[in-house]
């Protein structure tokens, strides 16, 4: 069952579900769950290895950044693919599990999102794909909703989330064991 904004803005209050809202979600959310922001933008560089028990990910170079009160953007032309993160971070407890759909905005402009999913357990922000898949350039400032957030309940107990990624990083220093 995906959870409402009622039930929503009291887990931000009492267990800081979410850190780092925007003013507009704390007040007043639009649709089921929270529109998030784009935080930070990087390119990727080198080689990737997914092996059945090591990865390794690709090099990062961090391209831009969100902060408070200042105008910057980002423009992505035809075929760019950028690493994105949030502004916000999540703190997901044991019995709910986070899932992601890309505003309408977002590939109304030819952008598209690959996502995941937030465990139970995870604690930070997140990172996403963003592809320009359309055929003219699009500029998306930091900070602006890109995607939206839908939080699911789960029933029977979910297991805590125990990979490298907890706490919001985006790629490997060098080949690591998978846990």
């Amino acid at each position: 069952m995906v959870l409402g904004p009622k039930i929503l803005l009291k887990l931000v209050k009492e267990k800081k579900l979410v850190e780092n809202l925007s003013e507009r979600e704390l007040e007043n959310p639009e649709g089921a769950g929270f529109d998030l922001r784009l935080g930070e933008v990087y390119k990727i560089k080198g080689d990737a290895f997914l092996g059945a028990t090591e990865r390794k990910t690709p090099e990062i170079e961090l391209t831009e950044s969100y902060k408070e009160g200042e105008k910057r953007s980002i423009t992505l032309k035809p075929g760019d693919f950028y690493l994105v993160k949030t502004v916000e971070s999540f703190n997901v407890p044991q019995n709910l599990t986070v899932n992601f759909k890309p505003r309408t905005t977002t590939f109304r402009s030819g952008l598209f999102l690959r996502t995941g999913n937030v465990a139970p357990g995870y604690k930070g922000p997140v990172t996403f794909g963003l592809k320009n898949e359309g055929p003219v350039s699009a500029t998306i400032e930091m900070g602006a909703r890109f995607v939206h957030a839908q939080f699911e309940e789960v029933k029977g107990g979910g297991s805590m989330y125990r990979g490298q990624w907890q706490g919001g990083r985006v790629t490997t220093k060098r080949r690591e064991k998978q846990v």
